[in-house]
């Protein structure tokens, strides 16, 4: 019973880890697509 538990820790860390892992790539693409085209800023005073 224990063997199972141990089993299921080790694929609730692998699926977290995949979750943050994706989570990572997509912050940096966010980042280099911000660098790569800035926002314009119209200030129409």
């Amino acid at each position: 019973m224990i063997a199972n538990f141990m089993d299921s820790l080790r694929v609730m860390g692998l699926g977290m880890l995949g979750i943050f892992s994706v989570a990572v790539v997509l912050i940096l693409i966010m980042i280099i697509l911000t660098k790569l085209f800035p926002a314009e800023h119209n200030d129409s005073n």
